[in-house]
């Protein structure tokens, strides 16, 4: 390990953000897993609305690519689509 502060500080603060992105990233996965296990398009769709939220958010601070956000968004709604 390095002696410099700054690449000290900088490992202190890369532990952080893995930490905290984390923590954003399984709110997310818990979110699409609600909208998954849904059984009907009514219970879905609040559900759905929840996790682009979630996600949307996530985006914003750079934990998910944009792309990646939209990936998901999309995948979401094709599975609430073929719901009855």
């Amino acid at each position: 390990m390095s002696k410099k502060r700054s690449v000290q500080k900088r490992i202190r603060q890369a532990e952080k953000s893995r930490l905290r992105n984390r923590q954003y990233k399984s709110i997310m996965k818990s979110m699409i897993k609600k909208v998954k296990a849904a059984a009907t398009k009514a219970e879905a769709e609040p559900l759905y609305r929840e996790a682009v939220s979630i996600i949307d958010s996530i985006s914003g601070k750079g934990v998910l690519h944009r792309n990646n956000a939209a990936n998901k968004k999309s995948k979401l709604a094709d599975i609430i689509n073929k719901l009855p």
